[in-house]
């Protein structure tokens, strides 16, 4: 098959192929009319970012108004990012391809908070979107022109097949007094690791941000040094990298944050771990991986619970955008409505009606606070389909109504500029 005049339909296919094998990215061929030639996807964009119109046929409309050596970087306003690359030969263009969506922003939560307030997504989707950005590719700038100027090389001419030929000649043995230092070094980082593990352990089940830096601080200085096993630096460092990211999800787990939480946060910090080049990245994730983390516990721990009142609780934070009733989280996890209400009391300190509007309440601060949607617009995002009675109970929480706290905020900005 062909795209159109001496173009083998099956080079590019090989193409997208290669790079995906290698990136991970999703990616599609186009004809020039958009139309789908040839796709491998691993990510399914969830309907509610789903935009209207044929992404492709725009994307080409833009690359047929660029120069053949030039690859077009495109972020949506759901913050999904894409290379477009077109193939031409002379003056013609025959189609494109499509590579992502992709992120650039290390932190999910951060970006998911902006992307919701900005859109006026509803609050109740944000575990599926949290789950599908978090299950996204993930490459920093250089990362992400790196693979544009590599689809810009390998479209700019007939695909090379190339053969391949190995020696097969094994790697020779490790010198005895240098297997002897390797082994001293990482008896020594198994030493370190296990010396702070208690202390860290103890600091992100509390969700202690300052604990957890401090000690964070004194392991990334290790890290630094970690050049000190012979020949092994970035392995080394990426091995503590994944026992932090561990020891971080067992922590939070056993705070009781739920895993539904926990699963895809630690599967997305592992692979950046993995695909890390530097140190300095990875002392990046170090600090990254330690506030996402803490976010979390601060968020929905709920360990120190009975077990009625964490189920309670886990109902309660995994669907706090939508409708909450006593009678209906009762019903959910299966208990009697009056020993539910007893009960979280006991526990709390609060009724299950006033927790539910705290929570939507700080839920509310953190979209206020980027001013990219409206009072009443926030105030049916946390779940209140009300806007007097949010005003109301906003006020009552934070001793402010929600436009005094925008004005405040506003200025504090301002002053800190």
């Amino acid at each position: 098959m062909m795209l159109e005049g001496n173009f083998n339909y099956q080079d590019f296919v090989k193409i997208c192929k290669m790079v995906h094998s290698i990136t991970k990215i999703d990616i599609r061929l186009h004809n020039q009319d958009g139309d789908t030639l040839f796709q491998r996807i691993n990510h399914y964009i969830p309907a509610v970012l789903h935009q209207p119109g044929n992404e492709a046929t725009k994307m080409n409309e833009i690359l047929h108004s660029l120069q053949a050596n030039h690859y077009y970087h495109h972020i949506n306003t759901f913050g999904l990012e894409y290379l477009a690359i077109g193939i031409w030969r002379g003056p013609s263009f025959y189609g494109s391809i499509l590579a992502g969506p992709f992120i650039s922003h290390l932190s999910v939560i951060e970006l998911l908070r902006d992307i919701i307030s900005k859109n006026n997504l509803p609050i109740g989707e944000r575990k599926q979107l949290e789950q599908f950005y978090q299950s996204l590719p993930t490459f920093s700038e250089t990362e992400y022109k790196n693979i544009g100027e590599m689809l810009v090389n390998l479209c700019g001419h007939d695909f090379i097949y190339s053969g391949a030929f190995s020696s097969g000649t094994p790697l020779p043995p490790l010198k005895p007094a240098l297997q002897k230092t390797t082994i001293e070094g990482s008896k020594h980082l198994i030493e370190y690791r296990y010396e702070h593990q208690n202390k860290l352990m103890d600091a992100i089940t509390k969700g202690d941000k300052a604990e957890v830096h401090h000690l964070i601080h004194s392991m990334t200085d290790f890290v630094a040094f970690s050049d000190r096993v012979p020949g092994s630096p970035i392995r080394s460092s990426k091995n503590i990298s994944f026992v932090f990211n561990t020891l971080c999800r067992v922590a939070a787990e056993k705070s009781g944050v739920h895993p539904v939480y926990l699963d895809n946060i630690s599967e997305r910090f592992a692979i950046l771990i993995e695909r890390a080049t530097t140190l300095s990245q990875l002392k990046k994730l170090f600090v990254v991986m330690a506030n996402e983390y803490c976010d979390l516990v601060d968020t929905f721990a709920t360990g120190h619970y009975s077990l009625m009142v964490k189920n309670a609780l886990d109902y309660i934070l995994l669907n706090l955008g939508g409708p909450l009733t006593l009678q209906l989280i009762a019903d959910e996890i299966h208990v009697n409505p009056s020993h539910l209400s007893r009960k979280f009391k006991s526990d709390t300190g609060m009724t299950v009606t006033e927790f539910i509007n705290r929570k939507r309440v700080e839920e509310a601060k953190l979209y206020l606070q980027r001013g990219n949607s409206s009072i009443t617009d926030v105030a049916f995002m946390v779940g209140f389909n009300d806007l007097n009675y949010f005003t109301k109970v906003f006020k009552k929480i934070t001793s402010m109504t929600p436009s005094h706290y925008v004005k405040r905020k506003s200025i504090n900005l301002k002053n800190n500029s």
